[in-house]
């Protein structure tokens, strides 16, 4: 049996309180500085996977004891020397291959380095994650009845690994593509990449400007780093699907209880085979885990210790493997969920109400 590890790390101060209920009664700053004087810890045991194949693992979780701030913001060698440490402690608990869990699998080069310095095979989880969120989005412009094929789509952090493929499987099935992100050069150099690759090419644009893109686009993906939420109630449109990858968060909580006339859906929440414990609460539901973590756990199903997601050039082909193994040992969504919880046919039927009138105005919907 092949043992996985995977490193976790609190989004934010607050969530130091999942192991530590006494940090909720303090500053955040204060939480902060503790977390930094701290060494990582291992988290907890992961028991009872089990494929249809017959196929088992076990894992562990393991904490990177920085925030998401300190992680983004802070000495980037320290940062990425805090993520080989957790890695390491992965490896002495049994772990053949790690998952880098939400922005660890962001610092420095995406991966790189950790698995240069690592013994065992390490991945980002990010192949998988774009899998899901495309599967989600579509899934989700259908439950509130948006054509994809009439539709524009607007991606934000579309130069990022995760963004840049989801923009490549979405393009030849979309109206238009607009691409958002920080940095023109490398918006403009992917606008010509997805252009070039052949078969069905839709209208493209880009921009720096987010609301400008959301005042367009009904659909959309949201997978940028930002350590606050770049989507506000404001900026959607009456009837919008937003598939929000981003750890933390690229929606606001404002548009959950501003905008009852829109669909948020996390994603990359999947069901996980077997009988799972995970013995921590990281906030989903019993059995189900991050697209991410998942794809850590279909490689050891697999027996795959060799590195995977790594860098920033994902490809398409490794998408679509990684797809393929997951629905061979049995993952897939776990139905949707939105700021920690479930969508109800009862919420797909309120956006589709609220939304009903302005839908038909939209211009590039039949």
């Amino acid at each position: 049996m092949t043992r996985f590890g995977f490193i976790l790390h609190a989004l934010k101060a607050a969530d130091a309180a999942r192991k530590y209920p006494v940090a909720r009664y303090l500053p955040d700053s204060v939480v902060e500085w503790l977390m930094a004087m701290m060494p990582n810890r291992f988290i907890s045991e992961i028991t009872g996977i089990e494929s249809p194949t017959g196929a088992r693992t076990e894992g562990c979780f393991i904490g990177c004891m920085l925030t998401s701030r300190q992680l983004l913001e802070g000495d980037p060698e320290k940062s990425t020397a805090r993520i080989i440490d957790a890695c390491k402690m992965a490896a002495d608990n049994g772990a053949q291959i790690v998952g880098l869990g939400a922005l660890t699998a962001v610092v420095g080069d995406k991966g790189i380095t950790i698995a240069e310095k690592t013994d065992i095979g390490v991945t980002t989880g990010n192949s998988y994650t774009v899998a899901t969120a495309v599967e989600g989005l579509l899934k989700g412009a259908e439950m509130i009845g948006h054509d994809p094929a009439s539709s524009t789509v607007a991606i934000l952090g579309a130069t990022g690994s995760i963004g840049k493929v989801c923009a490549k499987l979405l393009a030849p099935n979309v109206a238009r593509l607009v691409v958002v992100g920080r940095r023109p050069e490398a918006l403009e150099q992917l606008v010509d990449e997805l252009r070039g690759d052949g078969g069905r090419t839709p209208d493209i644009e880009w921009t720096t400007d987010i609301p400008s893109a959301l005042s367009k686009a009904p659909l959309i993906i949201a997978v940028t780093s930002a350590l606050d939420s770049v989507v506000e109630p404001h900026d959607l449109l009456p009837g919008a699907v937003v598939c929000d990858v981003a750890r933390p968060r690229d929606v606001s909580v404002a548009v959950a209880q501003n905008r009852a006339d829109v669909l948020v859906i996390e994603g990359g929440a999947v069901a996980v085979p077997g009988d799972v414990d995970f013995h921590f609460d990281f906030g989903f539901p019993p059995k189900t885990a991050y697209a991410c973590m998942a794809e850590t756990i279909i490689l050891a199903l697999e027996g795959r210790t060799g590195d995977y997601s790594l860098g920033a050039d994902l490809t398409i082909e490794r998408v679509t493997e990684i797809a393929a193994l997951a629905r061979k040992h049995g993952f897939g969504l776990a139905g949707f969920r939105s700021f920690e919880c479930t969508v109800t046919e009862e919420t797909i039927d309120r956006v589709r109400r609220l939304a009903g009138e302005a839908l038909q105005t939209y211009p590039d919907r039949d």
